[in-house]
């Protein structure tokens, strides 16, 4: 007891110097407040003492320090490394005549894209459609075949980007320029701000799927051999080509390529497009992203609606070949529970918010009230959210978005795993 008073006083006491060197004492009271004490003239010696106490632990904790950027110079060099041999592997298409090569290159690409658009982002990611187990580990293996990060780390980071959008906490803050947006986010540390909001991110439903915690575990395994060994082997031996040529051009060149092609939904879409849906939000429409992405180019409507298995609102499978693979699963009995968003409800959110570019609100426009129908919307030539969510198992979700999805090939009528 008496150690505590007595450190007490010299507090006290340091605290009154600090106070008077600095200016900062109480001004004498006034007659009016003399002759009527407020309640907090009332307050005892120990409650003065405390709130000393308090002021005096608050001004010995440090100033919180401006953020400020720091390069992650290895991720530089490997990136640099990554350039210089993808160049190397465009120059031994034309040195050594190696355009049969493009055949693989290509269909590498492609399958490593499902891995992403149908695989880590519209299944893991959003929600927007539940996979058997076959297609789970098929799509781990492409998503593992692009390497861009395990599905667990895509996953969050994602979410984070939807739920954050263009703020210190997206990992891809458009607001921080083209380049940044595109890959300089990968070559400094990230921002405070993304860790810890990325901590409020449920990732439970993830870690439930035994598929994504097996290539976690052994992502370091899995994803060379599948993005790597394998893209250079099947060319060697089937097509007879060099080795050499093999892993410069459908290992490294075919690998940076892809990159660039998914870089484009952070950066071109948030950039150069339409916004026919949401004019509040930085994402926009760009079918030249849709056609080399293979349908994530729509990327307004995926930020207004993200968990719609489709990502966009075209009638037919032009420019969004994802979409197309889903479709088929289904019809196989492999994707089940396909949320899409009702036309009604794609209709009232483009007259609430959009820019005027959708069919729906020219028609509005021209005093003609009727719904659009598919055949006009498949003609479509696609700073806040109202609810900002990641998808569809997203506490946050609008209970409006709940009861207007449609769901196609619903659980109830699937046999399970």
């Amino acid at each position: 007891m008496t150690p505590n008073i007595i450190g007490s006083t010299f507090i006290l006491a340091e605290t009154t110097i600090a106070d008077g060197n600095n200016n900062k004492m109480a001004a004498k009271p006034s007659a009016t407040a003399t002759a009527a004490p407020s309640a907090a003239s009332s307050t005892t010696p120990t409650q003065k003492a405390s709130k000393k106490l308090e002021t005096v632990a608050e001004s010995k904790q440090p100033a919180a320090k401006p953020y400020k950027m720091e390069i992650v110079w290895l991720n530089v060099g490997l990136f640099i490394i990554l350039h210089s041999m993808a160049l190397y592997g465009l120059y031994l298409i034309f040195a050594e005549n190696a355009y049969l090569e493009l055949l693989p290159v290509y269909v590498t690409m492609f399958i490593g894209g499902l891995g992403i658009t149908a695989g880590v982002h519209r299944l893991w990611s959003h929600k927007a459609y539940k996979a058997k187990l076959p297609l789970r580990i098929f799509l781990m293996l492409c998503q593992s075949l692009a390497f861009q990060n395990s599905i667990w780390e895509w996953t969050r980071d994602h979410r984070v980007h939807h739920k954050f959008t263009d703020t210190h906490a997206d990992p891809h803050n458009s607001r921080r320029g083209f380049f940044f947006a595109h890959m300089g986010w990968l070559m400094c540390k990230k921002h405070p701000d993304v860790t810890s909001k990325g901590k409020q991110i449920s990732m439970e439903d993830i870690e439930q799927d035994p598929v994504v915690m097996f290539q976690k575990k052994y992502y370091f395994v899995v994803m060379p051999i599948c993005c790597f060994v394998l893209p250079m082997i099947f060319p060697y031996y089937v097509m007879g080509s060099s080795l050499r040529v093999c892993f410069f051009t459908c290992s490294m060149l075919r690998f940076c390529l892809s990159l660039h092609f998914t870089w484009l939904v952070n950066s071109a879409a948030h950039f150069y497009g339409m916004k026919p849906y949401d004019v509040n939000v930085s994402a926009m429409n760009n079918k030249l992203v849709s056609t080399l992405t293979i349908g994530e180019g729509w990327h307004n409507y995926h930020h207004v609606f993200p968990w719609d298995y489709k990502a966009a609102e075209l009638g037919t499978y032009s420019f969004n070949w994802s979409t197309a693979f889903i479709d088929l699963m289904a019809k196989i009995g492999q994707a089940y529970d396909l949320k899409f968003v009702s036309q009604e409800m794609v209709y009232k959110r483009v007259l609430r918010t959009g820019d005027g570019s959708h069919v729906a609100a020219l028609l509005d426009a021209n005093n003609n009230n009727a719904m659009p129908t598919s055949e006009l919307v498949a003609h479509l030539d696609h700073d806040l959210e109202e609810h900002a969510i990641w998808g569809w198992d997203d506490k946050d979700i609008s209970e409006e978005d709940r009861k207007g999805a449609n769901v196609v090939n619903k659980e109830s009528e699937c046999k399970q795993d």
